[in-house]
């Protein structure tokens, strides 16, 4: 594959374009999320009590954080990048110039990952604004770091389904049928001790069940060796997904 320093100039491109709906994004980015620990977290959170000691919005919060940014990270390579290939030809100018297309490709999904780090970043905030917060310091480095590596993988992940989309309501299967799910049985919102076993094994191949507990993990400082088999799956699926993301893309851009 053919990647350059360019990529950093697709990923500038989009950040000055950015400027002209980060007000709009900003409320979409925050309204969702804030739904969720507003509904699940004051309101079933004050029926359900406390999770090992602390209360349900320190279990919440770390799944919120990484949904965050993996709904933020794969409707960016979804719609946005459909809407650049398809509407605007914006990939059909990049690719005339220097950048290649995994340039185009890889700064788009780094670009993902970026607002992805936004929207999880803006949570934490509501968080520490609403009493929960992680740790540490540290930990809060750490979840920084977690989130722009979610962002890659769900951000590659989306432009693999972007990469054999033929319009838009094509990306509502994904939305449904994988991320939706994904939501509630990756341990967002409950956790998968008192699920079926059968659920429990399912949940082990959705990446956000992953992603979640490490979160969850650096949030309460509660580690454990398990996180490196979590980490490991992780950073597997990113490289895969973003190699094959990368790869299917150029084959619809350069036909």
């Amino acid at each position: 594959m053919n990647f350059s320093h360019r990529i950093l100039y697709v990923f500038w491109r989009n950040m000055v374009s950015y400027k002209r709906f980060v007000l709009t994004t900003f409320l979409a980015s925050l309204i969702q999320p804030l739904f969720y620990l507003i509904t699940f977290g004051i309101g079933m959170g004050a029926y359900i009590g406390h999770f090992g000691g602390k209360p349900y919005l320190y279990f919440l919060v770390p799944g919120v954080l990484i949904t965050s940014v993996m709904m933020t990270a794969s409707f960016e390579c979804m719609y946005g990048t459909f809407v650049k290939m398809i509407h605007e030809k914006l990939y059909d100018s990049l690719i005339a110039t220097p950048a290649s297309a995994e340039d185009a490709v890889a700064g788009d999904i780094a670009w993902a990952a970026f607002r992805g780090l936004f929207s999880g970043s803006l949570m934490m905030i509501v968080a520490i604004f609403m009493g929960i917060l992680p740790v540490s310091i540290i930990s809060v480095l750490l979840l920084v770091l977690l989130m722009v590596f979610v962002g890659v993988l769900f951000g590659s992940l989306a432009m693999i389904v972007t990469s054999f989309a033929p319009n838009f309501d094509f990306f509502s299967y994904y939305s449904e049928l994988v991320m939706t799910p994904m939501l509630f049985f990756s341990g967002v919102f409950f956790p998968l001790d008192n699920f079926p076993g059968w659920m429990k094994t399912l949940a082990q191949f959705m990446p956000l069940t992953h992603a979640v507990a490490i979160a969850r993990a650096i949030f309460n400082g509660d580690y454990t060796r398990g996180l490196l088999f979590n980490f490991l799956v992780i950073v597997v699926l990113e490289v895969v997904t973003f190699l094959i993301g990368v790869r299917l893309m150029k084959k619809r851009l350069i036909k």
